[in-house]
């Protein structure tokens, strides 16, 4: 089935050409069926890339999904067109009165400011705190992770003494998890990103339980019962060229930076890099959209902010 993403959105190309089904309005209107309502809170810089890569995996799976975007309205982009973020951008304001049956709050390139300090922090406490009734299931990718875990639950973000950057090897913990079922019991996540949360300081907090990690990278996935809140520390929608195009901006810039790890082929950045994510990133999303999205939701969706669902514990 098709995801329903706005006309013209610059995705919609990318996504044909990889023979994605994506349905237009005109389409979407035809089928006697309720879609999923997602709402993507899109803080990345590159809003186009994110959206494209976030699409591609929420449009591989049975069910029909209508994407809506928003972005924070205290914050004003500099790397995505203006003209980009008002055709097919909305506000808070803007859908804060509706219920959506998912909702993802991805990352952004802020994690060495305190929270405190991010320009559009308190919009997102307001976001957070209004996905604890007018949402499903959150699924909060990376920094997304990192300030729902400290907004939620008081966990702060701790500073690396360096980069996490690379492909990392990691491993389910909790066999029993449905968020991770078909999953090998090993797979690899790119991460790039300058802080991490401990486990000790999950473990500390009753309400949260954690399903998957690696060695060297650390906690990657946690979750609340019944999956109402999911934290994930990678990302596992990079494309294969996203560490690569990371790298070389920061070569060209003259920043410090370390080769990718587990990424080119003989640590040479003069050849293609090696995808090892995809098939488990897809498994993830449909996972999420399937197991904790489809079939726990209301059928009418306005019964969400009732809380009426039927949680999963795994």
């Amino acid at each position: 089935m098709p995801i329903k993403i706005p006309n013209n959105l610059p995705a919609v190309e990318t996504l044909h050409r990889e023979n994605i089904f994506v349905m237009t309005e005109e389409q979407a209107v035809t089928q006697d069926i309720r879609p999923l309502q997602i709402l993507l809170v899109n803080l990345m810089p590159k809003k186009i890339q994110t959206e494209t890569q976030l699409s591609r995996l929420l449009g591989n799976t049975p069910l029909q999904i209508e994407l809506e975007l928003i972005a924070p309205k205290s914050h004003e982009p500099t790397n995505t067109p203006p003209e980009h973020l008002h055709a097919f951008y909305k506000t808070f304001d803007d859908v804060k009165e509706r219920n959506f049956d998912g909702c993802i709050i991805t990352g952004a390139p802020v994690e060495l400011m305190p929270f405190e300090e991010v320009d559009y922090w308190q919009e997102l406490c307001d976001i957070m705190e209004w996905t604890k009734t007018h949402v499903h299931s959150t699924f909060h990718i990376c920094w997304g992770a990192q300030a729902g875990l400290y907004y939620h639950y008081g966990i702060q973000k701790r500073e690396l003494p360096e980069k996490m950057f690379g492909v990392f090897r990691h491993n389910v913990e909790y066999k029993q998890s449905i968020l991770f079922r078909g999953f090998d019991d090993s797979f690899y996540v790119p991460h790039s990103r300058h802080t991490t949360v401990s486990r000790a300081d999950i473990e500390a907090v009753p309400a949260l339980r954690i399903l998957a990690s690696s060695a060297e990278a650390g906690v990657y996935a946690a979750f609340t019962k019944g999956g109402k809140q999911i934290f994930i520390m990678g990302h596992s929608e990079y494309d294969g060229d996203t560490l690569k195009q990371e790298y070389l901006r920061d070569v060209a810039a003259g920043k410090p930076i370390a080769l990718p790890k587990n990424y080119f082929p003989f640590d040479d950045p003069h050849q293609e890099p090696m995808v090892c994510w995809r098939a488990h990133a897809n498994l993830l999303y449909s996972n999420w959209l399937n197991y904790f999205v489809y079939q726990t939701t209301p059928f009418d969706i306005q019964d969400i902010r009732y809380g009426k669902r039927t949680d999963r514990d795994a």
